[in-house]
């Protein structure tokens, strides 16, 4: 059975981190679709690739003097290339594209940034396969443009379309080879180069699967498991071995950063089975991400986790429940200014909007609370900045109501107070909003009650 193999950036930062997922794809015969990232930090002082390609591309449209820039990039592959000894003539066409990445740039103006940040991947690809072939293995580069990997929407924001997953169900491979694609990317209808979201190449590795038929999507990243918690909350969490689809999807939203929650959608769709794994300790099991009906232990709760870009509109008025239509005025508030909101609770006489703050500014709020006093003239209206997002997530939730209470208990016991509770539709999440000031503290506290006969703290 094959599978599909994905390395994040710090996996392939340089030519010893670079061996190492070598020495990993070469372990498993069944590793035969091998997505890539651009090559990340090296140290914390480092600059991503992709980061020094945004510099080039603002740099080239100014008509600057890109040379230095140049000289940067090539350094990077450079690096890697001699690590390996590939042979300069076959490394002059990765020379060639990064000199003359400009000049061969002939799209529509929007997609020239994509363009430069999606040849981070593209060339970390066809770096990878010369490597692999210099070691003596039948390795092919092949790009997003011939999988027929369409996409649509934003040139930042691609979203998969239909006709890529009938694409790739049609595309062949030899039984002895290893594809390497360049992740985050796709190609519109036109062949403009349009990137996914934050952590893109996650999202590659989880189409491939689903378009190949392959149910097993390995994501190499930097980290053994998924945790319970995040390590710099509580030192030593209990590690996930196994979570549900749903349990990833929703803590990824709120602020799990080890997997992409876009990156679920595909895998849902064609039931592939991800593995979370340790590029530094490949032999360690990570975590896998299966469908519901696959996870066989069911704790109260999976993970914890907390998220401080919160802020919110707290509106009372009395017999707001009342008033026919007053959501839709919200909305079309919102609508207006192209907010979008993250919850809203509500009670008789209250009602709370969370936003993701980082779509706001201090003028657009001023614009928007304005907007609200002139349609709904509320007798109270607060903006508050100080909030923190505490979210619960756990499969055994569904099955165990005190859940939610037992928190609500160790939270009051330890003097954190919780400004508001929002069970999700699902009632396997549950969402309490805190003082940021108490944020981590109501993590580290919720994570103890729930987990203390297992902490190594």
């Amino acid at each position: 059975m094959d599978r599909v193999v994905k390395f994040g950036g710090s996996s392939l930062a340089n030519g010893s981190q670079y061996e190492k997922v070598v020495d990993i794809i070469l372990a498993n015969k069944e590793r035969r679709v091998v997505v890539v990232s651009a090559p990340g930090k090296r140290n914390e002082s480092d600059e991503k690739v992709t980061d020094l390609l945004i510099e080039y591309a603002h740099e080239s449209l100014l008509d600057q003097n890109t040379k230095k820039i140049q000289k940067r990039l090539i350094e990077r592959y450079q690096e890697i290339a001699d690590y390996f000894h590939v042979d300069a003539l076959d490394f002059k066409d990765i020379l060639y594209r990064i000199v003359h990445l400009s000049d061969q740039f002939n799209g529509e103006s929007q997609y020239r940034l994509s363009y430069f940040k999606g040849h981070g991947e593209k060339l970390n690809a066809l770096l990878m396969t010369l490597v692999l072939k210099k070691l003596g293995h039948n390795a092919r580069f092949v790009s997003p443009e011939e999988l027929g990997l369409i996409v649509a929407g934003n040139p930042d924001s691609a979203a998969v379309t239909d006709q890529a997953y009938t694409n790739l169900s049609k595309y062949e491979y030899a039984e002895d080879e290893i594809l390497v694609v360049p992740g985050f990317y796709g190609v519109t209808n036109n062949g403009q180069i349009s990137t996914f979201a934050r952590g893109g190449s996650d999202i590659t590795g989880s189409i491939l699967a689903r378009g190949f038929g392959i149910k097993l999507y390995e994501n190499f990243t930097d980290v053994s498991s998924v945790y319970s918690v995040n390590p710099h909350i509580v030192s030593n969490p209990i590690p996930i071995a196994e979570m549900t689809y749903r349990e990833m999807r929703e803590l990824s939203y709120a602020g799990f950063s080890v997997f992409n929650d876009e990156a679920i959608i595909p895998a849902i769709q064609g039931q592939v089975a991800i593995n979370v794994k340790n590029t530094n300790c490949p032999s360690d099991r990570g975590t896998l991400i299966v469908p519901e009906q696959n996870v066989h232990e069911k704790r109260p709760v999976t993970g914890i986790t907390n998220s401080e870009h919160f802020s919110a509109i707290y509106i009372h008025r009395y017999l707001l429940n009342q008033e026919v239509g007053l959501t839709l005025k919200l909305l079309q508030i919102f609508y207006d200014f192209g907010l979008s909101y993250e919850h809203m609770p509500s009670g008789i006489d209250d009602l709370t909007i969370i936003f993701d703050n980082r779509q706001l500014n201090e003028e657009k709020i001023t614009a928007i609370i304005a907007a609200i006093q002139e349609s709904l003239q509320p007798d109270e209206m607060r903006w508050i900045e100080d909030y923190a997002i505490i979210m619960m997530v756990g499969e055994g939730m569904f099955d165990q109501q005190s859940t939610v209470a037992e928190a609500l208990d160790a939270l009051r016991d330890n003097g954190i107070p919780v400004n508001m509770i929002n069970q999700g539709a699902s009632q396997i999440s549950a969402m309490l909003g805190t003082n940021k000031v108490d944020g981590k503290r109501a993590v580290a506290t919720i994570y103890y009650h729930f987990f203390e006969e297992n902490v190594h703290d």
